[in-house]
């Protein structure tokens, strides 16, 4: 099955600590990369976020990354086809604790 195309991603902060957005993708060699981080996304917030903007290249293999500040991060299990200009969005939810959270998808819309 084709992955899904999207063009933005949002993660909402249910958990108690301080979230910061990356992206992983896989450059032209396979290699997996990391963007860089987002501003903190606090406990009930939620931002949306253009892979682009942070470095992912269009027609890039996506995930979500959380860092969790002071705790263990969480990378989404779901890659998703980066597609600039794309009016899909993969929501994402994230919970729990610094070092015991839960990272999920909520929907594409």
């Amino acid at each position: 099955m084709p992955l899904q195309k999207i063009g933005k991603m949002s993660l909402k902060n249910s958990g108690g600590f301080v979230a910061r957005v990356q992206f992983s993708y896989l450059d032209d060699n396979g290699e997996k990369k990391l963007t860089n981080q987002s501003g903190d996304l606090t406990l009930g917030f939620e931002r949306t976020y253009d892979p682009g903007d942070m470095g992912v290249p269009d027609g890039s293999m996506v995930y979500m990354h959380v860092f969790v500040v002071w705790g263990t991060d969480n990378e989404a299990k779901r890659a998703f086809l980066f597609e600039k200009g794309n009016v899909s969005v993969a929501s994402y939810n994230i919970s729990g604790t610094t070092l015991n959270n839960d990272l999920g998808l909520i929907d594409i819309r």
